[in-house]
């Protein structure tokens, strides 16, 4: 199942794509057209068979690194400054990759185009066309109108989980309908609708596109044939757990029932041949990163050497809990004091005074998390999964937090949905939280899916998120 799908794509964020697509195909073959005309007597059209291969490798480089950067997050909350600073990033990474490509490759130079002109001329483009979709609200485009049936405590988590606009892009709640069975209002600052037509009736007046089920007593409350008839004229009908999970890429756990995993779709067990292929890539993939990262790792071994003098351990081993509950050794730059857990184990928090000046920049950037490559080549670790936690912690959240040893049904990673989607947790609501995108990893799990954690893990690497 595509992550397209999984994930709702917002319709904004399929606009955005394709005008950036439009655009840089555009200016492409511009600058085929300009280059010939000023530097050559030859002609180039865009027939022209070695001008489209160039002009894919040119796009899907540069729309995976402006996807790497965030910039087809409908979630992203950027200024206009910041947006600009994330392009420029973005089509100077582009620029780097595509010289690197044509140095290492057999692909042959190719003289139609000048490189320099066309990647400054994206960036003043892209940046353009950024502030024009921001002028005419682009993010509004192709919202749907979602009647919520129950304002009780169910129907509360909606109000409480999608209460910013960025929660909002791909709908807008016209209201939640007060149903017989509810417990007291949990609605603080939404609008309580109490129905005095027939409820297709209203939907039809209101131009409703979807009916979210999230009433606490469902039973003879809520009218099926109403339901039925709201389906048959084109509405959608969703459970709450599934709205939410469509919206926000989390499973809401607080509203569970055991019956809901066993038969909901996804949570597929993997083959032993996709096992096997799965470890070869994160052996390939482990080894190209430390061939990149080797002197970014001899740099952070030096400056832990001298802050803290030269007979100061540099790494630091830690057993954490990996697949089906397995102990394990986990490796890490030292990023803490030497007597860091003097006091006994404790979760890490934002502003810890126990983190020295070398440790606060290398964990900023994930630099700490590098040796973790021999636990990927162990087979200890995938890149993509959720982070091994502590076996301390584990105890107290597994009788804190419903399913949560259910993250342990696959390979811990080096990165993971929850990490890009939540920032650093250090409590049991953090923990909670980041278990919700966790579940949702485990249950849409696919090499596409992986494949973008990984592309977009790229942006808490460049712009220090998610500590």
């Amino acid at each position: 199942m595509a992550v397209v799908k999984l994930y709702r794509k917002k319709t904004s964020a399929k606009f955005i794509f394709i005008a950036d697509f439009i655009t840089l195909s555009s200016l492409f073959f511009l600058s085929c057209l300009l280059y010939n005309h000023f530097y050559t007597s030859e002609i180039i059209t865009i027939a022209n068979a070695d001008a489209v291969v160039h002009a894919l490798v040119f796009l899907a480089i540069t729309q995976t690194c402006l996807l790497a950067v965030g910039l087809y997050n409908d979630k992203l909350r950027e200024s206009n400054r910041g947006i600009k600073f994330r392009i420029f990033s973005a089509v100077l990474i582009a620029y780097l990759i595509t010289n690197f490509i044509y140095w290492i490759s057999p692909f042959e130079y190719f003289n139609y185009y000048h490189r320099e002109w066309l990647f400054i001329s994206a960036i003043i483009v892209l940046c353009s066309l950024r502030l024009f979709a921001n002028l005419i609200n682009y993010k509004s485009f192709g919202r749907r109108n979602v009647l919520v049936l129950g304002s009780g405590r169910r129907a509360s988590i909606i109000e409480k989980r999608m209460r910013r606009e960025s929660d909002r892009v791909g709908f807008r709640i016209i209201g939640f309908v007060a149903v017989d069975g509810d417990c007291e209002s949990g609605i603080n600052s939404e609008k309580i609708i109490s129905l005095t037509e027939p409820l297709e009736q209203f939907c039809q007046t209101n131009q409703i596109n979807e009916i979210v089920i999230a009433a606490d007593e469902r039973r003879n409350n809520l009218s099926l044939d109403c339901l039925f008839t709201c389906k048959m004229n084109g509405i959608q009908i969703s459970e709450i757990v599934d709205f939410i999970e469509k919206e926000t890429g989390q499973i809401a756990v607080n509203l569970l029932h055991p019956s809901w995993i066993i038969h909901s779709g996804g949570f597929k067990v993997q083959h032993t041949l996709h096992q096997y292929a799965d470890q070869c890539f994160n052996c390939f993939l482990s080894l190209i990163i430390f061939t990149l990262t080797w002197p970014l790792m001899l740099f952070t071994f030096l400056s832990i050497k001298l802050e803290d003098g030269i007979k100061a351990p540099v790494f630091y081993s830690q057993i954490r809990i990996g697949k089906n509950g397995k102990p394990f050794t986990i490796f890490k730059f030292r990023s803490m004091g030497i007597d860091a857990e003097k006091n006994g184990i404790q979760w890490a928090t934002k502003n810890d005074d126990r983190i020295t000046k070398t440790g606060n920049f290398i964990r900023k950037y994930r630099i700490d998390e590098l040796p973790q490559l021999i636990n990927v080549l162990r087979g200890e670790m995938g890149f993509v999964g959720p982070r091994p936690e502590r076996p301390k912690f584990i105890d107290e959240l597994s009788q804190k937090i419903p399913f949560y040893k259910h993250r342990h049904n696959v390979k811990p990673g080096l990165t993971g949905w929850a990490q890009l989607q939540y920032p650093y947790g250090s409590n049991d609501e953090d923990a909670l939280e980041k278990l919700k995108y966790d579940l949702y990893y485990i249950k849409h799990r696919s090499l596409l899916l992986d494949l973008l954690i990984l592309v977009r893990t790229s942006e808490i690497i460049l712009f220090g998120k998610g500590r």
